[in-house]
């Protein structure tokens, strides 16, 4: 094996360095065949790392990975890779080509903004006191409508009627597989939106790791969910957001959400925190 260069970042980072969702991107990833992607990111035992390959339609192809599986797309990966790849190139319009597609980034200094797939959406099948037991809630907690939602990976979104009830949300790990998406992954983002731009919305992120349930920092693909729960809702309307997530993980986090004729833009700063050497 070759030397491989990575970098370590956060994204959604919010006052200080030590905030928002880890991530580490490898610099040049030739030469590393599936197999050994996926054990670097076992190895490294954030939510994903990922690794940067040459494209030709795009800035940079990229492969992102969970320390489990490949992800077709997530958020804080896509921020914080087109912030290595601008130290890398130069230019603060990037395109990156992942499995879900070619994701256009832009930066305004040290903060990035995606834009998500156009989203699609499905009913749940659960009834309300069957989602609300899967997570922990009453029923009463359920607000308007809980729903799967794809922006570049299908996940389930469920709005909650406080922020109580978002930091109550305790997901059974016994029954948290019936939630399963299209492609049979189970993950819940439970939110509360107080329902005008100058309101935060807070967030949490849940998903399994073997027997248990964890909870993400900072989930840029989910953020983009909520955008197309927006689109649902409130076709044509304008949404502007600041979504709060980590706090119960104590990794705050910031992402900021709109939502303009049904485009969808998710950003946040990012911050490098050091870089190293995978030797051979």
């Amino acid at each position: 094996m070759a030397a491989y260069a990575f970098r370590i970042l956060n994204v959604f980072a919010r006052e200080g360095r030590l905030t928002g969702n880890p991530l580490c991107v490898f610099e040049d990833a030739r030469g590393l065949d599936d197999a050994a992607m996926q054990a670097l990111a076992r190895q490294f035992n954030l939510s994903e790392t990922t690794f940067i390959l040459p494209s030709a339609g795009a800035s940079a192809r990229v492969r992102i990975f969970t320390p489990s599986y490949e992800m077709p797309f997530a958020g804080h990966p896509t921020l914080g890779t087109a912030h290595v790849v601008r130290a890398l190139r130069g230019g603060d319009s990037i395109t990156l080509e992942m499995k879900a597609g070619v994701i256009p980034v832009e930066a305004q200094g040290d903060v990035w903004t995606l834009g998500a797939n156009r989203p699609r959406w499905r009913e749940v099948g659960e009834s309300r006191a069957g989602l609300a037991a899967i997570l922990g809630l009453d029923a009463s907690d359920i607000a308007e409508r809980p729903l799967w939602v794809n922006a570049g990976k299908e996940q389930l979104v469920v709005p909650v009627k406080s922020a109580e009830a978002v930091r109550r949300a305790r997901p059974r790990a016994d029954a948290f597989a019936r939630l399963a998406s299209e492609d049979g992954q189970s993950m819940a983002y439970v939110f509360c939106d107080a329902g005008d731009a100058a309101a935060t919305v807070e967030s949490r992120f849940f998903f399994p790791s073997g027997a248990a349930i964890l909870e993400d920092p900072a989930t840029g693909s989910a953020c983009a969910n909520l955008g197309g729960w927006f689109c649902a809702l409130r076709p044509g309307a304008r949404i502007e957001r600041v979504v709060s997530q980590g706090e119960a993980v104590k990794r705050p986090s910031t992402l900021r959400l709109a939502v303009r004729d049904g485009a969808i833009f998710v950003g946040g700063r990012v911050v490098e925190l050091g870089r190293g050497m995978l030797e051979p």
